[in-house]
C-alpha cells in the first residue's frame, strides 16, 4: 500500500476502497447492493462501511441539487484580498463568511489572494446586492474580484482512490 496518512489501526484495504468508490458515485446504494457488487455478505458491508464512517473517511451523504432548477443559475467565484491579516482579522473574516449563505464553499489560499469564495445566487442583480449590502459590508475587505462561471466543463465529487491502494 502506499504512503499516506491513514488513521492508526487496521489501513485500508481494497474492499474498504471499493466501497469508498461506489458510495461516491451513489451514495443512494444499499448495503445489500454494495454487499452484492462486491461479492461479500451484508454484514460484513455494514460493519466495513460503519468502520469508514468512524474513522471519517465518510463524513456525510448528501443530495446534489440542480442550481437552475432551484432558482441558483449563477455561480460566482469571488477572490479576496484582506486589507489585514492578524489573527483577530482572520478569524473575524471567517466567522462572518460562514453566516452568508449564498457562500457555498470558502477556501484559505495561498498566493495573490486570501480567499476564494464559491456563490450561488439566483441572477446578476442578485449577485451584486450580495456583493454590496453583504459582503462589502463585512470589516477588513480589502479588494473582491468577481469570476462568473459560463458552464461547468467538469464537475465532480468524486475523489481519485488509486493511492490508497
Amino acid at each position: 500500500m502506499a504512503q499516506n496518512n491513514l488513521p492508526k489501526g487496521r489501513p485500508l484495504d481494497e474492499l474498504d476502497v471499493q466501497i469508498l468508490q461506489l458510495l461516491q458515485r451513489n451514495a443512494r446504494l444499499t448495503n445489500r447492493e454494495i454487499a452484492l457488487q462486491l461479492g461479500l455478505s451484508v454484514t460484513p458491508t455494514y460493519e466495513r462501511i460503519r468502520r469508514l464512517e468512524r474513522l471519517g473517511y465518510i463524513q456525510g451523504y448528501v443530495a446534489l441539487l440542480d442550481p437552475r432548477r432551484i432558482g441558483q443559475a449563477l455561480t460566482v467565484m469571488a477572490t479576496i484580498r484582506l486589507k489585514e491579516h492578524s489573527r483577530e482579522y482572520l478569524e473575524q473574516f471567517v466567522e462572518q463568511v460562514q453566516k452568508l449563505p449564498e457562500v457555498m464553499e470558502c477556501y484559505y489560499v495561498a498566493g495573490d489572494f486570501d480567499y476564494i469564495l464559491k456563490v450561488a445566487v439566483s441572477d446578476m442583480d442578485a449577485y451584486q446586492q450580495f456583493l454590496v449590502k453583504k459582503l462589502a459590508g463585512l470589516e477588513n475587505i480589502g479588494q473582491v474580484q468577481s469570476h462568473f462561471i459560463m458552464m461547468d466543463i467538469k464537475k465532480s465529487t468524486a475523489y481519485p482512490l488509486d493511492a490508497l491502494l
